[in-house]
């Protein structure tokens, strides 16, 4: 545990290193949130309460999402480019043979990175969003709490999901295509562009039981309070942990049919 806990501040600290991209990512995150702030005011003024949200709801859910973005991958885990260029060089194989867990060492790396992310990209344009704009905040520190975890779960199945992605290059040579899927997927069934209680009939229920619900509509869901006593929040942690474990299974899986690849053309 102590190797993975240094791998993970080390991860930590290699973000930190770039602080002017980390300025540049804010800047980003806050002219796209001021965007998409002023959609969902046009929006809402035509359909108001409409997923069930009220204006300061959809507002918060903007911002949320911004602060999101990079902390639960979103549209990236951060580190599924670096792993599928090593698999493309054959580096992985010196990875493989390490005495420390593939699949443990990138998410200590990753859980690192989504620390800093936290922080650095998503504390900031929260705030820059409360200046500008009147939205719901938790009541009380148990609310920030609860959606704190909530967090913590969803970027544990963005890097399940990530890592799926990177992992599929020991096959494809060139893993790509599976991370623009991924990329897509994200994007769209996350609620990125719009919360996933909008979406009608059959295609909401459909993309509210998918994994990436986890990286944004669950945790903003908590953070507005819309899981009323205990059960009701419990179930949602339940969602994202059994997305977590199945996938963090699957990908054990693949790597050890990697594993086994990578052991018969070594040997």
């Amino acid at each position: 545990m102590r190797l993975y806990a240094t791998v993970a501040a080390g991860g930590f600290r290699r973000h930190a290193a770039y602080r002017v991209a980390t300025a540049a990512g804010v800047f980003t995150n806050s002219v796209f949130g001021f965007i998409l702030s002023y959609t969902y005011i046009a929006l809402w003024d035509e359909r108001p309460r409409l997923g069930g949200y009220s204006m300061d709801d959809a507002l918060a859910y903007v911002w949320i999402g911004q602060a999101l973005l990079t902390v639960c991958g979103l549209m990236g885990g951060g580190f599924e480019d670096e792993l599928i260029e090593r698999i493309r060089t054959g580096d992985i194989a010196v990875d493989l043979y390490r005495p420390a867990d593939l699949q443990a060492w990138w998410f200590s790396a990753n859980a690192g990175r989504c620390a800093f992310q936290l922080l650095g990209r998503g504390a900031a344009p929260m705030a820059i969003g409360a200046l500008a704009f009147r939205f719901t905040t938790p009541s009380g520190p148990g609310g920030w709490l609860a959606f704190l975890v909530a967090v913590a779960l969803g970027s544990t199945v963005s890097f399940a999901i990530w890592y799926l992605a990177a992992m599929s290059a020991f096959w494809l040579l060139d893993g790509q295509g599976v991370v623009q899927v991924v990329w897509l997927g994200g994007l769209f069934f996350s609620g990125m562009l719009l919360p996933l209680n909008v979406f009608p009939g059959t295609l909401g229920e459909i993309a509210r039981m998918l994994p990436w619900a986890s990286l944004l509509q669950v945790p903003a869901d908590v953070y507005l309070g819309k899981y009323e006593g205990a059960a009701e929040l419990a179930g949602a942690y339940a969602f994202q942990g059994c997305w977590a474990l199945v996938l963090l299974a699957a990908g054990r899986l693949v790597q050890s049919a990697a594993t086994r690849k990578v052991v018969v053309q070594g040997g």
